[in-house]
């Protein structure tokens, strides 16, 4: 099912998946992401740029397709600096990151831990566009539904609706869910009527069929992040806007690339190993394995070995294919 009305699709970011090699990859195999999300940055107050950072961010600036930083921060003194630097690197839009559910992150009341009080929410907010003065890149938000229930939501949306937010993205979880329990979308369609900023709506949309089954209980919604369902299926904004599934020509240019990427890069055989297995966490749902072809993935103790595995996997047909 296609989505009669314009929609934009973002590629939300995964930590330790989504960095740059794979997001260019991505872009040059499977077009059609309006936004990409880098992985959050955590700035302190002593917060610095090294060459490095700047050489992985700033590669993309001049990508057709905008590169949104993250960041993940509890204090204006740590935000505002870096959102400056940003802008003064020439990103037009920073998100301020309040979906995290991770306990290590909420305990130092960051991410989803700012959710468990919404005045200090305000507060902070407050000191944050005060400081930027309009100055600077647009300031969006991601953040989550509550902190252990979709009825903190309400008192949220309200301080959220005090600021000129460029756009916000709900999570349809609350923090205690993590990723684990169901997204909660019938909670967040009561209430996304309540929301003054361009929204974005964000959780479980893994499918064609899971669109058409949760973006029409969001008819103000302009937009949808998705991440999960990008990595397991890279070709899944092609599909939601109506294209045929791929054939395996291209997820195996596309991952051939991405790992040359790496190897180019100077990564070492153990990182990416790592990394290439991560993905393949997801992506092996593309095709018609029975587990062996994953768990010859999964075993790979050298490269050889992972690519002797990887060529098990591409054998086999895809599931959305006929190849």
């Amino acid at each position: 099912m296609i989505i009669e009305r314009a929609m934009n699709y973002y590629f939300g970011p995964m930590e330790g998946v989504t960095n740059r090699q794979y997001r260019q990859a991505h872009r040059k195999y499977f077009p059609g992401a309006d936004k990409y999300f880098a992985p959050f940055l955590s700035p302190t107050r002593d917060f610095r740029f090294t060459p490095r950072l700047r050489e992985e961010l700033c590669a993309e600036l001049d990508a057709d397709v905008p590169l949104v930083p993250q960041l993940l921060a509890n204090s204006a003194e740590a935000f505002v600096p870096t959102a400056r630097e940003l802008g003064a690197l020439g990103f037009r839009e920073v998100n301020f990151y309040l979906g995290c559910p991770s306990r290590t992150v909420t305990a130092k009341r960051k991410g989803a831990g700012l959710l468990a009080d919404p005045a200090a929410l305000d507060r902070l907010l407050n000191e944050i566009f005060s400081a930027l003065g309009g100055d600077g890149p647009r300031i969006s938000v991601k953040t989550r539904l509550g902190v252990s229930s979709p009825e903190e939501f309400p008192a949220l949306a309200a301080v959220f609706n005090c600021y000129p937010i460029a756009e916000l993205t709900v999570h349809a979880r609350v923090q205690e869910d993590f990723y684990r329990r169901p997204a909660a979308p019938a909670a967040l369609s009561a209430m996304a009527g309540e929301i003054k900023a361009p929204f974005c709506c964000n959780g479980d949309v893994l499918s064609p069929e899971d669109a058409a089954r949760i973006l029409p209980l969001f008819p103000t919604a302009r937009a949808v992040m998705l991440a999960r369902g990008l990595v397991a299926d890279p070709a899944l904004i092609g599909r939601l806007r109506g294209a045929p599934p791929p054939g395996k020509a291209v997820y195996r240019s596309f991952h051939d690339e991405l790992l040359e990427s790496y190897r180019a890069a100077g990564w070492d055989q153990r990182a990416i190993l790592c990394h290439m297995k991560e993905i393949w966490l997801y992506m092996a749902a593309l095709f018609e394995d029975d587990g062996r072809a994953a768990k010859l993935l999964r075993k790979a103790g050298s490269l050889t070995n992972y690519l002797g595995a990887v060529e098990s996997m591409f054998a086999l047909p895809l599931r959305n294919s006929s190849q």
